[in-house]
Order: C-alpha cells, then sequence, then structure tokens
C-alpha cells in the first residue's frame, strides 16, 4: 500500500527521513544537532539493540556469549606476555589488553558486563520482565564463564605462554584471591561504571572509528586502574586452577564472585539507572506502539511468564478482552492474511456453533532480518495500516458464518511465543493456529525454551495443515484422551456447518479384538453425539499405516497430540506420526492441556 501523506512531503525530506533513519526506525543522527544524539535519542538506540538481546534464543545467547569469553583469553594472553616481556611496566604491558574487549564489542558478541546497560533499560521500563532478564543475564554469564574456561585450558596445556608469561600469569591470579574482598567489590564496581559507560557512549556514537577509540581508552584504564572484570577474573582463576595452585571452591568465592557483583552494581546502578533517569518523559514516542501505555503489569514485571508474558511487542494493537469472563474466546494467529482464509473459516465454522463465541484474528508480524529494532511514528502507522487493509477478507469471512470477531495486530520477533502471549492475555478457549513452512512460527524461535511453552498450553489448540479446506468426509482417528476428545468437537462443529460425513477409526492389535474395538467405537461416538458416524476398526495394529489407508477416500483427517505432545515436536521436526506429512490431505491436529509434566510431554510416560 502506499502511503497518503506520501505525496505531501518534499522529495529532499523524504529522502532525507530514509537516510536518516535506520531499516529498523531507530535514529540515525540527532534530531536537534545532527552528529550528535540527545539523551532520548541514545536511549532509543539502546532499547534497538535490547530487544534483540532480550529476546535471542538460550542456544544464540549461548554461543554468542560462549565466542565472548574466548575472546577474554585474548586479553588475557597478550595482557600477561606483555607484562613479562617488558619486566612488569603499567603502562606499556596493558597497551594490547582491550584487544579482546574491541573483537566483542565491535564484532557484537555478548559480554555479561555489556548486558548490564541495554537489558536493564528495557526492564525500567516495563517493556520486559525481571526473570527474563535474570535469563538472559545467567545464559550470558554461562557462556561467557565457558569461553573463558576453555580459554585458560587452552594457555595452561597448549605451550602458547612463555615460561616468564605462565608465571605472571599464575601470579596474577594470585594476587586476586589475596586481594580482600571489599577491594575486590570496590574496585570491581568501577569496572562496571566504566564498561556500561562505553556502552552508553558506543551508541551515541555513528561509525566504527569513534566506537574503536572509545572501547579502546576505556578498557585500557581497567589494568592501568587496577581494576578487575568478572570474566577476565574468571579466566585468571581457573588458569590457577589447571595449574593445581588453587581450589575452585576458594577461587569463585574469594575472588570470582566479588568481582561479579561489583561489575554488576557499577553497571546497573552506577550508570543504567542515572543514565535512565536523565531522559524524558518521551524516550519511548518512536519505540513502541503507544509508548508507556503498553507496559506490563506490576506481576507480569516481577513474575514474566508465570503472570502471563514476558516482554512487550514492538507493535501491538490488541484491546483488554471484554469483561465477560463466560464468552467462548477463539484465538487465530496469522502470518499472511491473503493465503490463511481457509484457517479463519475453519475457526469461525467452530465458533458458529458455540454460544456467544467471539473470533480473534491476530496478525502477527516478524520484523525484517531479525533485526528488532524501534519503529518510528510514520513506520508503525504504516504498519498498522497495511495489516488492518489485508484483514479486510478476514471480517468478510466472519461476517458471513454470523460470528462476532475481533482484529489486531502484533509486530514482534517472537512470533512463536507471542500466540501464547495473545492467548493468554485474550483468555482464550481455543487456539486456532496454521502450520506450514510459510508460517513464521514453524522457526519456532522463543525466548522461553519451547518445552517449557508446550508443557504449558493456555487453551485447547487446533494446528490446521492446509492442503484447501474441505470437511465433506473427515476421517477421526480415536484414542481414549482428551485430545481425541477436542476432536469429537471439532467434527460435529463441521457436521453441523458443512455437513460432513464422519468416520471414526479405532486401531487394535488383531483380529481377536475387533469385536472390542467396534465396541469400543460405538460407546464413544455415542458419548460424543456422533451416533450417525460410520464406525472402522483395523486390526493391523499400524496406526500410522492405518490413517494412511483410509486417508485416500477423506478430504479431512482429525488427529489427536500422542503422548509425547504436539507443538514441540512440530516445531522440531519430530513429530510423532510420519503420516503428518506424508498423506496428501489437510489435517486438524488437537491438542488439549493436561497435567502432564514435561518429562512426560517430552519423552512419555516411560
Amino acid at each position: 500500500m502506499t502511503d497518503p501523506d506520501a505525496d505531501s512531503l518534499d522529495p529532499e525530506e523524504s529522502v532525507r527521513e530514509a537516510v536518516e533513519r535506520s531499516r529498523s526506525g531507530a535514529p540515525a543522527v540527532g534530531s536537534v544537532v545532527r552528529d550528535r544524539f540527545s539523551s532520548d535519542e541514545i536511549f532509543q538506540r539502546i532499547i534497538a539493540a535490547a530487544d534483540e538481546e532480550i529476546t535471542s534464543g538460550s542456544r544464540e545467547l549461548f554461543f554468542s556469549a560462549l565466542a565472548a569469553g574466548f575472546a577474554i583469553t585474548i586479553t588475557f594472553m597478550l595482557y600477561v606476555s606483555l607484562t613479562a616481556s617488558t619486566g612488569g611496566d603499567p603502562v606499556v604491558s596493558a597497551l594490547l589488553y582491550p584487544l579482546g574487549f574491541i573483537y566483542i564489542i565491535i564484532g557484537g558478541y555478548q559480554l555479561y558486563t555489556e548486558n548490564t546497560l541495554p537489558p536493564v533499560a528495557l526492564t525500567l521500563e516495563r517493556l520486559a520482565s525481571i526473570p527474563a532478564l535474570l535469563r538472559n543475564w545467567t545464559v550470558v554469564l554461562a557462556g561467557n564463564f565457558t569461553g573463558g574456561a576453555l580459554g585458560a585450558a587452552a594457555l595452561a596445556f597448549g605451550g602458547v605462554l612463555s615460561p616468564e608469561a605462565a608465571t605472571v600469569a599464575a601470579d596474577l591470579g594470585q594476587k586476586g584471591v589475596e586481594t580482600a574482598w571489599w577491594s575486590l567489590f570496590s574496585k570491581a564496581a568501577f569496572a562496571g561504571l566504566i564498561v556500561a559507560g562505553v556502552v552508553w557512549v558506543e551508541y551515541a556514537a555513528r561509525d566504527t572509528i569513534s566506537r574503536l577509540a572509545v572501547v579502546y581508552i576505556a578498557f585500557l584504564s581497567i589494568p592501568i586502574g587496577g581494576l578487575y572484570h568478572s570474566v577476565v577474573s574468571f579466566t585468571e582463576m581457573v588458569y590457577l586452577v589447571l595449574h593445581g595452585e588453587l581450589a575452585v571452591a576458594v577461587g569463585l568465592g574469594e575472588f570470582v564472585l566479588p568481582v561479579l557483583l561489583g561489575n554488576t552494581l557499577g553497571g546497573v546502578v552506577l550508570v543504567t539507572v542515572v543514565n535512565y533517569f536523565q531522559t524524558t518523559e518521551n524516550r519511548l514516542q518512536s519505540a513502541r506502539f503507544d509508548g508507556a501505555e503498553r507496559q506490563l503489569s506490576i506481576r507480569e514485571w516481577l513474575l514474566g511468564g508465570l503472570a502471563g508474558r514476558s516482554y512487550v511487542p514492538l507493535i501491538d494493537t490488541h484491546e483488554a478482552p471484554a469483561s465477560d469472563a463466560d464468552r467462548y474466546r477463539l484465538v487465530v494467529p496469522i502470518s499472511n492474511p491473503r493465503t490463511e482464509s481457509a484457517l479463519v473459516e475453519l475457526a469461525c465454522a467452530l465458533a458458529s456453533q458455540k454460544d456467544d463465541a467471539v473470533v480473534h484474528v491476530v496478525h502477527v508480524v516478524q520484523t525484517p532480518d531479525r533485526t528488532p529494532r524501534g519503529y518510528s511514528v510514520n513506520q508503525r502507522e504504516r504498519i498498522v495500516a497495511d495489516s488492518d487493509a489485508l484483514m479486510a477478507s478476514i471480517r468478510d469471512i466472519a461476517d458471513d458464518y454470523h460470528v462476532e470477531y475481533e482484529t489486531s495486530t502484533v509486530v514482534s520477533h517472537r512470533s512463536f511465543e507471542e500466540i501464547f502471549d495473545t492467548a493468554e492475555r485474550k483468555r482464550a478457549d481455543l487456539v486456532v493456529m496454521g502450520w506450514g513452512d510459510d508460517r513464521l512460527w514453524s522457526a519456532g524461535r522463543a525466548e522461553r525454551p519451547l518445552d517449557e511453552l508446550t508443557s504449558r498450553l493456555p487453551a485447547d489448540v487446533l494446528v490446521f495443515k492446509d492442503r484447501g479446506l474441505d470437511a465433506s468426509r473427515i476421517l477421526l482417528p480415536v484414542a481414549d484422551n482428551a485430545h481425541a476428545d477436542l476432536n469429537a468437537e471439532v467434527a460435529r462443529a463441521l457436521r453441523a456447518t458443512a455437513g460432513s460425513d464422519v468416520t471414526l477409526l479405532r486401531v487394535v492389535d488383531g483380529p481377536d479384538e475387533q469385536e472390542a474395538g467396534q465396541q469400543f467405537l460405538a460407546d464413544w461416538a455415542a458419548d460424543h453425539g456422533l451416533d450417525d458416524a460410520a464406525l472402522a476398526v483395523d486390526d493391523s495394529g499400524d496406526v500410522e499405516g492405518a490413517i494412511a489407508r483410509r486417508a485416500v477416500d477423506h478430504s479431512l483427517i482429525l488427529l489427536g497430540a500422542t503422548e509425547q505432545g504436539l507443538l514441540s515436536r512440530l516445531v522440531t521436526n519430530s513429530l510423532h506420526f510420519d503420516v503428518v506429512n506424508e498423506v496428501d490431505r489437510s489435517m486438524v491436529l488437537a491438542e488439549r492441556p493436561t497435567d502432564r509434566s514435561v518429562r512426560q510431554r517430552l519423552f512419555g510416560r516411560r
């Protein structure tokens, strides 16, 4: 769609706006003085980076932090080598100390002390929860320490250091252990102040050369000032432990822990909070849809996913659900309104058979190229307007079924998790979602682990694999579980709206179980309002084979989740039923929340 205001814009101004805004909307030049940013503009740029950090998957965070931890080994190696070769000159020996930090910050790796600023800024705004922040810190710190330990092992046993440098390395670790706890803490707090200050100044810089100069000078001050950095200190401690000169517990408790606490305090309190409070109330104007009006509740901020959601997406146009909690709510997440009409039609057919039901269709837009930054006001309005226009056909479908509907747009880079957050906020009874290679959430990127998400479903879930919605002949394989019960509801609704012929299938282990299987189906059909369904018993004992054979004569297959679960298996491409991908028929896969533990959800009952 075109911007209605585009014709009224001066061409020169349009070009300037395009140049002076990053692709994602974070300011690229200052609004008052072009080569300088205001504190609000710096904050908006930091928020843009914090979005990506706080919502990256644990694997991405860990390995980025692992690389950063190993890069610290370069700093350690060069520092002890120069100290040994220069006779301990305090200035010359420190000249190459910043090199590892330059690799980390310019290269975009995850370093714990650098992470004290962006995610904390997001948390202070109540756009991310405290548990999300702690999770980010824990993963990054684990990766940093693992990388530092591997680097220390390489230096200890790889013959990299000269004998003189090895002696200096051991002396450095020993000196740290012998330093008083309070002195370590205080010196580390100043180091944390310097590192977090570097982050603030780095986002105020406009080019790599400026960032390089800031990083070099700032980190040069750490060894010259006799200060301590937690990851460097951990690497020194591990090196000493590997030489058999220090116990791990002593090194952690008397050396690494006070440095870690000091770095954290210096970064969070002395810089992040102070810098945050120098910004104005307009700091979020171009970083979030409706700014501060879309913050987490206090409970969500404190408890994260345990109390609802743990992160506020970049754009979320949904309104609070109606106060009447008795309404039956269906949430339908879609990624492309043009191609997912069949999914919405399925949801509306189900809603039409419920008293006072409402269908909420949410258009989940994933940020481009996984660069979740803040959006400018014009970009934000254009995204919302374009999405609303695309949803017109969706609203027509709901009108045809005479069901009440709501639509909204969410822009986020955690598309899979946004489905769960939206369902919780809308108090959904049923989530109807599509699955396929063209669905954004097929990648399954989520802040929380997938097993945590899928073991605590917020509602009943139907996953529609769309190969054309034809509900004229339905095949429903029956098992004695809650998932089959959910599929029975789907079958009844489609029978009422599309006049579907329903076949119930029971697979037994041999001919001697035929009669029992027939009786089970008859009883189950009577209990679930499907008395007129055709009954079929297959005595091959091969569930998938039986479904594949019967699917040929049917247009829609209704499958229930197995003991291993459904959603986590779909995301990881390890679904127990291969027939889902092998049979060329549309399928609805059902999963109803149960009390199974995470272990049972992932590995079954064994």
